[in-house]
This record gives C-alpha cells, structure tokens and sequence, in this order.
C-alpha cells in the first residue's frame, strides 16, 4: 500500500469489531513508531497509558464522547466499540506548556493511527473528555494530564471520502444505511499561489 493509500484508509471511525482484541504488543508498536516522532526541541514530554483489557476499555469508553457531528446518534453503536485506547498524557515535569505541545500531539495521535492502519486496523482521536475524571479513573499522578484519547480496533463500518464544493458544507454525515460521508475540500480550494489570493 503506497502512503497516500495508507492516508485515505486512515479514518476516523465509530464502530469496531469487539471480537477482534488489541493486545499490549500492539499498542506498544503504535507507541513506538509515536516515540521515533518530532518533537518541538525535542523535549518529548509525553507518557502514553495503555489499556487493552476489557474492563478497562470499557471504563475509558464510559468517559469518551464521540461524533459531535452527529448528536442525533449515539456512536460508536453499542457493540461496536473500540477494543484498545491510548491515552496521550503530558508529563508537566518535562513540559509545563500544554499548549506549546498541542501540534506535537496531533503528530503523535496521527503517526499511532497510521500505524494502526497498516496492520488493517483502525482508530479515532477523541477530544471530547473530562480531563480530570479520566486522571481520576487511571490513577494517574498530579503531574500527567491526559491530552488526547486515541481510540484503536478493527473497523466494523464503511467510511466514504467525498467532495465538498467550494463554499459547501464539510459536515460529516450517515445514511439509511449507516454509512458514514466525510466531505473533504478540493485540493484547488485549499491550495494558495502568489497572485491567486
């Protein structure tokens, strides 16, 4: 698969197979490619927790919310939920700035889920979050807070690309069918040249 194929198979998605598990090993190699990552001055302040086993997948899936897109809905569908989370928390020992090291967030979030990718799996980050209740459910130190919760399994839903005309909506969308749309803007609508602004 070449990269800009890996990039259109990278999907947000709300529903998983839960009889496919993540392991501990997979995720670990979802944090390892994270690690090898830019880093702004390479300060790499963040920790990375871990959860695989059913209990506590279910006790982070309790505290996510998803798809704001779509209130109407609730996603993932009950019996369609991830089957591992990372959860990306900065360590403010190492960095105190959380919004200094926002961008390398996103970095990290996107390089797990092309990994993800690669090995036929899937994910989605999750922003949507109380910070302190998930401290609080993990048990995690004063000096860890949780960034962003990344979301991993195997898809178990149909995501298709679309085109957003200039001007339109880039709102995402189902159908009767449950398939889920994501407009994207067109590349001559995105891309600036001196004299074309």
């Amino acid at each position: 698969m070449n990269f800009q194929d890996l990039v259109r198979k990278n999907r947000s998605y709300r529903g998983y197979d839960e009889s496919r598990r993540l392991t501990k090993a997979e995720l670990e190699s979802f944090v390892e490619c994270a690690r090898l990552s830019p880093s702004s001055v390479n300060a790499q302040p963040f920790r990375y927790y871990l959860a695989w086993e059913k209990r506590e997948v279910d006790q982070i899936q309790a505290l996510t919310k998803w798809a704001r897109g779509l209130p109407e809905l609730t996603l993932p569908h009950p019996g369609h939920c991830p089957t591992g989370f990372v959860v990306i928390c900065q360590d403010t020992r190492l960095g105190e700035s959380l919004q200094r090291y926002l961008k390398d967030v996103g970095i990290v979030a996107q390089t797990m889920l092309l990994a993800a990718t690669e090995q036929g799996l899937g994910g989605c980050m999750i922003g949507n979050f109380n910070g302190d209740e998930v401290k609080a459910e993990l048990g995690l130190p004063e000096y860890l807070v949780p960034m962003l919760i990344v979301a991993f399994g195997k898809p178990d839903e149909t995501v298709v690309l679309t085109e957003a005309e200039e001007g339109g909506s880039t709102g995402y969308y189902r159908d009767e069918q449950d398939v889920h749309y994501v407009p994207k803007r067109r590349l001559e609508d995105i891309v600036l040249t001196k004299g074309a602004i």
